[in-house]
Formats: structure tokens, sequence, C-alpha cells
């Protein structure tokens, strides 16, 4: 069994984590970090001090209105995808241990459009 590094849960809801193969299972948010624990696989789950969070990052859709899924970006061991039932109420809770600034919403799709455009034509010149 593995042992969880919150003291005090906050926040214990159904969740979906994107690392590799879709993973289904349970977020904490507690005093300690953010975890999520497999549903069958006991050997399955993640845990992120917020000490180590470097940012939070939301794919934001419909103008605010739908929040299909978030990123946790670590300082050492990249970003970790997941996505629950009421990610509002999820980065509500994560905004109380995590500053506000370092939570961004991602580029959207026209952004990254125009990027790769941007880019094609640096490199030709």
């Amino acid at each position: 069994m593995v042992q969880s590094i919150n003291t005090k849960a906050d926040l214990t809801m159904d969740a979906t984590s994107f690392t590799g193969l879709t993973d289904y299972g349970k977020i904490m948010i507690g005093d300690k970090g953010f975890e999520f624990f497999h549903a069958r696989d006991v050997r399955k789950f993640i845990q992120i001090p917020w000490e180590e969070v470097d940012q939070v990052i939301v794919s934001v859709m419909l103008w605010g209105k739908w929040i299909p899924r978030y990123a946790i970006k670590t300082k050492r061991n990249g970003t970790y995808t997941f996505s629950s039932k009421k990610p509002k109420v999820v980065l509500r809770a994560i905004r109380v241990y995590v500053d506000p600034a370092k939570m961004v919403p991602s580029i959207s799709f026209f952004d990254v459009i125009k990027r790769a455009f941007k880019s094609i034509f640096k490199r030709k010149k």
C-alpha cells in the first residue's frame, strides 16, 4: 500500500491521468501535495509535493466555460496531465497551495498554427 504524503486531505475526486496510457483513479489534494492513485493497480501512483510544482497549465475552451484538462508542470520530472469531473473545484483547491500567478492557460489552436507559420518563414530567411 502506498503511503500518502498528505496529513490532511482537502479534496478527493475521481480523475483520469494521461501519462502514457489513460489511467483511471482518484486525485487527492492536501496540505503537502497533489496525489493521484490508480483505481486498480496500487503500484501506479503520482505524488507531487507543492514545493515541486512549477506551473499549473489549464486548457480553457469556450471562453472559460469548459476546462477539459489541466497539467501540472514540475521543476524536475516533467508535466503530468489530468482531467476530472469538476475541474474548477480541483483548480480552486490547488490555488490555495500554488501561487495564482503560476496557474496559466494553455495556448490555443490558432496560436499553435501561428507559431508554425512563423517558424517556417524564419527558416527560409
